[in-house]
């Protein structure tokens, strides 16, 4: 397993946001969630949304925005999904401050 992972990140410096591809520490990840290897993914209204200031999508920066995506499981911590497992992901939590 990496010890990082590289993500769409935006942070809100100042009255700025900023954003950029970023390599982030596997620890920053919760616990209890799902490890996706993601094959695809866009960005999409809502993500761009998230890195323009005064939008209102986002209550508390910083964020990894993105709601849609589509890989494999990597790690679970969950009985629901087991790793190797194919997933489609579209919304429900997923890049939600």
């Amino acid at each position: 397993m990496p010890e990082t992972f590289k993500a769409y990140y935006a942070e809100k410096e100042g009255k700025e946001i900023h954003t950029e591809l970023k390599d982030l520490p596997m620890d920053t990840i919760d616990e209890g969630n799902v490890l996706i290897k993601v094959a695809y993914s866009s960005i999409n209204y809502k993500d761009a949304l998230a890195a323009k200031k005064g939008a209102g999508v986002v209550k508390n920066y910083p964020i990894i925005p993105g709601i849609d995506l589509t890989g494999t499981v990597v790690e679970s911590e969950t009985s629901t999904y087991k790793e190797g497992d194919q997933v489609i992901v579209t919304s429900y939590d997923l890049g939600v401050s």
